[in-house]
């Protein structure tokens, strides 16, 4: 094969050609007479060959390969027209090649071969061209293909200097047709055909074609060169060549991307029903990336804009579903116990089947983690027959989360409702605003602010996110929201939407949530049977108590998960003999010892010691109150990590008792000489609330009367300085609480009857409630042999 076409014509004669040659195929080349070349050799034939040739008298024939992928030519895989040639130097490589320096000498047709095994040798005969007479067209012709050559070097072509001179002195029109064949840049078949071609005034002319044909390559070239280099920035290599591309496919008659791309988007807008503001932008923001280079930063965003706005689902909208039995089955597939919630759900579905139009409430799921608020959210959406889209805004502090960041920022995408619209291809799903009490607030702005506007069903229709820049209307979409507290939400967000309290569970609820969702759902994934693992309702029961902590069931999910991967384990090592099943006694055979030992409630009666009710974000809880006083100056010391409003609970409760201490009996010298310290123990948890008020005047009025308070109470309610019992919230997990701890009797305020209905009857039956008005009424019940100073007086004024 060839390394080059560096060629340089010899004008000595020609020695003779023997009448039989050794043969070399070459690929990708073709040689002509008087023509040097540089070859390299690795075939073993042409090895062969070339020693074969250097033995005898250095000649060898040049034949070009019809096929040039072909390792191992046969005789009639080469053509039969070639260049006889002489090796003028040879050098041998270390790695066995050789590099060969031929000369053609004359044009050769082989008659046949005379041998094809170890190296191919042929009998040929010379080809003698005619001589020509001189005429005006032969000397036109011969001019023509000179200035041809100076033209294509003019215009670009790599040719040498030394090449235009030779060809300026020739006079041999065959030497002329060869030289410039063998510099123009053509492939093996077209060579071939100009090496067949013996008379030298037809292969002039052939060759002359061909060079016209270079001319206009060139000049095509030029042009394609000039049109790129004018809209090239300096230095910017990439783009030029891009432009070249352009320009090459234009000139090829290729189709255009970009006009494919934007025949796209209108294709897309075909089958939507845009509004006509909408679609105006659209066309708009069309004809400006029409006018765009395709590979400008402008013509990305833009791209990335319009790609946003034919993607989503204008005027599409699923229908919903008027089945009000069917929903009410969905939910209560979906969901156990929630009776009050799933009343409301079936209340709210009802008005929206009689008026499909209507703007509704929107509905705020608040209860603490576990207990199912965004799975109602997807019940809904299930029952109505809605896509359902959850939007996660715990922790989103800018305001562009809501909105969308506007077009002029890298990256700018658009709001999470957008995104969510985007995502389930329909204008009227259901969403979930999940987590709205955890919505963060910096110098980027208030996410609860813009969700004003989101939630407002006389402003949502005509929304505007920044990115998309179009009114977008979110009046058909049903919102739903979760929070576990009320408190950190805004008060005018609050204000758009209806509160749902969804409660702890009772240990009966989560015994028959977990016998028919979580242990199903976990049997499946865990790829386990019921015959090979079953839940006893002993063990279902040790399990919550033991191993769990929550007013949700997470944790409880977590743990039937635990055992069924146990299981798993053993029935894949072949170690399971028997069905296995969970009870109370074989649960810490597989879990380990129980992880939350029960409170225990105070054995006997003590002075300074109460027991209190809190409630936190996973449920109820627990609060021991513990008082104790020593010789000082009349402090009072708080401790156990309080907050303000506790804080100021506890000396509301002194000063009521301070008040009051000629009626209980305390001399006022007390208040004077002693301190006093109230501690809530866990001091590594935060308290906070003034639910505890009842609580501490018990205990500040037991350790200063020395009175032992009855260990079998346990007491919530607020205080207020003329000693009134005010209502508190989370009644029902307070007496989940008690209940757990075993304690059956319960003071509450009075006010708080009313919320007795939301504890379940099973529940209510165990326990006890004592509701109370004035402080001095839970004094009465909670402290051991203690009557009220003035009970009788009081009574006569109420009479």
């Amino acid at each position: 094969m060839a390394d080059e076409h560096n060629v340089s014509p010899i004008f000595d004669e020609s020695p003779r050609i023997p009448e039989v040659l050794p043969v070399l195929p070459l690929r990708d080349v073709v040689v002509y007479p008087y023509v040097i070349l540089p070859l390299s050799v690795s075939r073993e034939k042409s090895l062969r060959a070339v020693d074969t040739a250097l033995v005898e008298n250095r000649m060898i024939l040049l034949l070009s390969q019809r096929q040039t992928d072909q390792d191992e030519p046969s005789a009639n895989d080469l053509y039969t027209v070639g260049t006889a040639a002489i090796i003028m130097r040879v050098l041998k490589l270390p790695d066995g090649r050789i590099r060969a320096l031929v000369q053609g000498i004359q044009r050769v047709r082989v008659e046949y071969f005379t041998e094809t095994e170890a190296v191919f040798k042929a009998k040929v005969e010379p080809i003698t061209e005619p001589d020509v007479p001189t005429s005006l067209e032969l000397d036109a012709l011969m001019r023509t293909v000179k200035q041809t050559l100076e033209k294509a070097v003019a215009l670009g072509k790599n040719l040498s200097q030394e090449v235009l001179v030779i060809a300026a002195n020739l006079d041999a029109p065959g030497r002329l047709a060869d030289l410039a064949a063998s510099n123009l840049d053509l492939k093996p078949p077209q060579l071939q055909e100009v090496l067949e071609i013996g008379h030298p005034v037809q292969r002039l002319k052939r060759v002359h074609e061909l060079l016209m044909r270079e001319i206009e390559m060139l000049e095509v070239q030029q042009k394609i060169t000039m049109e790129a280099r004018g809209e090239m920035d300096k230095g910017q290599r990439e783009y030029y060549l891009r432009q070249q591309l352009k320009a090459i496919q234009n000139e090829l008659g290729e189709t255009n991307e970009l006009a494919e791309e934007i025949q796209g988007y209108r294709d897309k807008l075909a089958k939507l029903t845009v509004p006509e503001e909408i679609l105006t932008e659209i066309e708009r923001n069309l004809k400006k990336l029409e006018r765009m280079h395709p590979d400008s930063s402008e013509t990305a965003v833009t791209r990335t804009y319009l790609e946003w706005m034919t993607e989503m689902p204008w005027g599409v909208q699923s229908e919903d579903n008027q089945d009000l039995k069917k929903a009410e089955a969905v939910l209560n597939e979906d969901h156990d116990g929630l009776e009050k919630i799933k009343d409301r759900l079936m209340e709210f579905l009802a008005v929206r089947k009689l008026r499909p139009d209507l703007k509704g409430t929107i509905l705020c799921f608040v209860g603490p983690p576990g207990t199912g608020k965004t799975s109602l959210g997807k019940s809904v959406a299930k029952a109505l027959g809605r896509k359902f889209a959850r939007v996660a805004l715990g922790g989103v502090h800018d305001e562009s989360e809501i909105r969308g960041h506007r077009r002029t920022y890298v990256g700018a995408m658009p709001g999470r409702l957008v995104q969510a619209l985007h995502q389930v291809k329909t204008m009227n799903p259901v969403i979930v605003l999940d987590e709205v009490d955890k919505i963060g607030r910096d110098m980027r702005g208030d996410p609860s602010a813009a969700l004003l506007e989101v939630l407002d069903p006389e402003q949502n229709h005509t929304f505007r996110d920044n990115y998309m820049n179009v009114p977008i209307d979110l009046s058909q979409v049903l919102f739903l929201t979760t929070a576990n507290e009320l408190d950190p939400i805004q008060p005018a967000f609050r204000d758009r939407m209806e509160i749902i309290h969804l409660n702890s569970y009772t240990l009966e609820e989560k015994i028959s949530i977990a016998e028919k969702h979580l242990i199903p759902r976990q049997l499946e994934k865990n790829g386990v049977t019921t015959e090979q693992v079953a839940f006893a309702k002993s063990g279902l029961k040790a399990l919550i108590q033991g191993y769990t902590r929550e007013a949700g069931l997470r944790q409880l999910e977590r743990e039937i998960g635990s055992v069924c991967r146990k299981v798993a384990r053993k029935v894949a090592e072949g170690k399971l003999e028997k069905k296995f099943t969970l009870t109370d006694a074989t649960i810490q055979d597989l879990l380990g010892p129980i992880k939350i030992l029960p409170d225990e409630r105070l054995k006997a009666p003590r002075v300074g010691v109460v027991t209190g009710l809190a409630w936190t974000s996973t449920g109820g809880d627990v609060l021991f109150v513990e008082a104790l006083k020593m010789p000082g100056k009349g402090g009072l010391t708080l401790t156990g990590q309080l907050g303000d409003v506790m804080k100021e609970s506890a000396q509301a409760a002194l000063s009521y008792i301070r008040s009051r201490g000629d009626a209980f009996g305390i001399e006022a010298k007390l208040f004077q000489e002693q301190d006093i310290h109230i501690h809530f123990p866990e001091g590594a948890i935060p308290k906070d609330g003034p639910s505890a008020g009842l609580a501490m005047a018990t205990v500040l009025l037991s350790v200063l009367k020395g009175i032992p308070v009855k260990n079998t109470y346990a007491m919530t309610g607020e205080i207020d300085l003329r000693g009134e019992a005010l209502a508190i919230g989370g009644l029902k997990e307070k007496a989940l609480a008690a209940l757990r701890l075993g304690i059956k009797d319960i003071i509450l305020p009075h006010s708080n009857l009313k919320d007795l209905e939301e504890i379940a009857p099973e529940v209510r039956s165990k326990l006890r409630f004592h509701p109370v008005k004035h402080v001095e009424e839970v004094f009465e019940l909670a402290l051991v042999k203690w009557t009220r100073p003035d009970k009788n007086q009081r009574t006569k004024k109420s009479k």
